[in-house]
C-alpha cells in the first residue's frame, strides 16, 4: 500500500516539475515576445542612426579630401627664410630649375612649414597649396625631376593610417611580380607584369611575315616558268606543222 502511495507521489511530483516547467517557459517566451515587440522601433532607430552616421563620416571625408586635393607636401627644403613671401620664392625657384616649370604669384594659395622650428635640426616639411588642381597635376607629372626635394599628396590622417597598414600588403604584391598601387587608401592590383611574353609575341610577329612571304615568291616564279615553257611549247607544235603544210600545197 505505501509503495502504491510512493509511486502516486512520485508521479504527481514530476507532473507538477513537468507543469512547473512548461510554465516557466510559456511566461519567459510572452515576456520575451513583449520586449522584442518594444525593442523592434528602438532597433529599426539604431540602424537608420547608424547608416546616417556612416554617410555623415562620408561627406565629412569626401570634404577633407576637397580641401587638400589642391595640396602638395614638400620635403627637403632647407630652412633660413625669415619670412613667406622669401620662401614662397624659394619653392618657385626650384619649381622653375628641376621642373622647368614657371609658377605665379596668384597661383600659390597658401604656404607655409609644418610643425615646430627645430633650428639645426631635419628640415621642416612645407604645405603648399595650389589655386587649381591642373598646376598640383603638372608638379605631380615631373616630380622624378627633383634634385634635392620631393613632394607627396597631402592626405588626411585617416588615410595616412590606412596606406600604412596596406604597405606591407603592396611589397608582397610586387614581389609576385604583379603590378600593384595604392590609390588614396585603396590597394589596387592589375595582374602579372610579363615581359618575356610579350618579347615572345613581338619575335613572332616578326619572324611571321618572312617565313610567309619567302614561299609566295618561289611559288609564283615557278608557275611563271611553266607558263613559259607551255607557251614556247605551242609555238614550236605550230612552226612545226606550218612547213608540212606549205610543201603539200605545193605538190
Amino acid at each position: 500500500m505505501e509503495d502504491q502511495f510512493q509511486l502516486l507521489f512520485n508521479k504527481m511530483k514530476n507532473e507538477m516539475q513537468k507543469q512547473t516547467l512548461e510554465l516557466k517557459e510559456s511566461i519567459t517566451n510572452t515576456i520575451m515576445e513583449k520586449i522584442e515587440e518594444k525593442l523592434q522601433p528602438i532597433i529599426e532607430q539604431n540602424k537608420n542612426l547608424k547608416i546616417k552616421l556612416e554617410n555623415l563620416e562620408k561627406e565629412v571625408e569626401s570634404l577633407k579630401r576637397g580641401k587638400k586635393q589642391n595640396n602638395l607636401i614638400i620635403f627637403g627644403v632647407k630652412e633660413g627664410e625669415k619670412s613667406s613671401q622669401e620662401l614662397i620664392q624659394k619653392v618657385k625657384q626650384i619649381f622653375e630649375t628641376d621642373l622647368n616649370l614657371n609658377l605665379e604669384d596668384y597661383e600659390v594659395n597658401k604656404m607655409y612649414q609644418i610643425g615646430k622650428d627645430n633650428s639645426g635640426g631635419k628640415p621642416r616639411p612645407i604645405l603648399f597649396s595650389f589655386v587649381s588642381e591642373w598646376k598640383k597635376n603638372e608638379v605631380m607629372k615631373r616630380k622624378k625631376n627633383f634634385k634635392d626635394v620631393h613632394v607627396a599628396e597631402d592626405y588626411t590622417k585617416e588615410v595616412l593610417e590606412k596606406r600604412k597598414m596596406l604597405q606591407p600588403q603592396l611589397i608582397e604584391e610586387r614581389k609576385k611580380g604583379n603590378f600593384a598601387y595604392l590609390k588614396f587608401d585603396k590597394l589596387v592590383i592589375k595582374g602579372k607584369i610579363n615581359n618575356t611574353s610579350n618579347d615572345k609575341r613581338k619575335r613572332e610577329n616578326s619572324t611571321s611575315p618572312q617565313n610567309n612571304i619567302q614561299p609566295r615568291k618561289q611559288q609564283t616564279i615557278k608557275t611563271s616558268n611553266t607558263n613559259r615553257l607551255n607557251a614556247f611549247d605551242l609555238l614550236r607544235a605550230r612552226s612545226n606543222s606550218l612547213p608540212s603544210n606549205t610543201t603539200d600545197n605545193k605538190q
